[in-house]
């Protein structure tokens, strides 16, 4: 492959050998990523940034030394560059992965459990997905707006078993809102479910994460969302101020039972790259919702959900993209407007007042 097709420079910081190569492999079978240096530890991290600046970080959580989550801290604190989290760890203890996305990491992966399992190619095609979608996302992580001063409270967990009580009364939703997002999702998502009111309609998202987070990333955003928020279950019916996380192992669905609108969970092969796709979901709520739904498709790298978008849209939907400058990465909601997919280009603080004022359009 020539060089010159090359331009996005990998650091890998991981102490397994077997891993860094089977990573090594990856990611030179690919036209524009390299990998631009191999340190066991934070430490050797450091010392191969003096000398050359990365344009993403592939990270280990657990190493000798100093462990990814304290090195990606004073990262983001001294030096922000982007740092995809990668780690066996994670997958057991997927509560760190989503603390990495806390402390500024763009995303994270899980490691394969071996080369030869099935699903060995689809991690491979989202491995390196996620790592151009870090790099594309440069340091924007640092502008999305900040949360207002009435930052809401964690809550106890005596509030949290009151709020899934509470959550269980609400009325099945008429209208559905349904988003898409993937690079710089997981704090646009953060943003918005903790600052929405009671009141607005149902609410599905597909984030572009694996399976193993996507539990843990709907636990730690119901602890101060004032919404019941929880990861997506097979046949449950959508309700009125609830937010539902697809799971990553599968595509996220809208279908109708009893003229009630009901998640589904299907697997199947990638679309667009992607299982969840927002495609996937987009296309169901077009279909099943029409003219009841709003459709928004927030940051992240490619086009998934620009055509889905597009569906909605001539369902009679409202539809709404990401604005550039508030956007992480531009490439999906800079698809769907090219598209002419979106009746509304808004801000991310422009999408959560309309969300908060959703209710008095219905």
């Amino acid at each position: 492959m020539p060089d010159k097709l090359r331009n996005i420079n990998v650091l890998l910081v991981d102490d397994s050998p077997i891993v860094t190569g089977v990573v090594s492999r990856m990611i030179e079978g690919d036209e524009i990523l390299q990998v631009m240096g191999i340190a066991a530890n934070p430490f050797e991290a450091v010392e191969i940034m003096k000398k050359h600046r990365p344009d993403v970080i592939l990270l280990d959580i657990e190493m000798p030394r100093m462990d990814g989550l304290t090195f990606l801290r004073k990262i983001m604190s001294q030096h922000p560059i982007p740092v995809v989290i990668f780690s066996a760890v994670a997958e057991n203890n997927s509560r760190n992965a989503i603390k990495a996305l806390e402390y500024g990491a763009v995303a994270v992966l899980h490691k394969p459990k071996s080369v030869m399992s099935p699903e060995f190619q689809e991690m491979k095609i989202r491995f390196l997905e996620t790592l151009k979608g870090a790099a594309a996302s440069g340091l924007k992580l640092k502008l999305l707006p900040k949360h207002p001063q009435k930052e809401q409270p964690s809550f106890s967990e005596e509030a949290l078993l009151e709020k899934k009580k509470n959550a269980e009364k609400q009325p099945p939703t008429r209208h559905v809102v349904v988003i898409g997002s993937s690079t710089g999702g997981t704090q646009a998502i953060e943003y918005l479910v903790r600052n929405l009111n009671p009141g607005v309609p149902g609410i599905l998202i597909t984030q572009h994460m694996p399976g193993e987070f996507t539990k843990a990333f709907a636990e730690r955003l119901n602890t101060f969302s004032p919404l019941l928020v929880k990861e997506a279950e097979d046949g449950e019916v959508v309700r009125d101020s609830c937010v539902y996380i697809g799971n990553g192992f599968y595509h996220l669905l809208l279908e109708k039972h009893n003229l009630m609108n009901v998640v589904r969970l299907k697997n199947g092969p990638l679309v667009n790259r992607h299982k969840p796709s927002v495609d996937v979901l987009f296309r169901s709520a077009a279909r099943h919702v029409g003219s009841n739904a709003v459709g928004i498709l927030l940051t992240g790298m490619g086009n998934d959900g620009a055509k889905g978008l597009l569906e909605m849209k001539e369902a009679g939907a409202m539809t709404i993209a990401q604005d550039e400058a508030s956007s992480v990465v531009f490439g999906m909601p800079g698809a769907a407007i090219k598209l002419g997919a979106a009746n509304h280009i808004l801000s991310l603080k422009k999408i959560l007042n309309y969300l908060n004022g959703y209710t008095t359009h219905y």
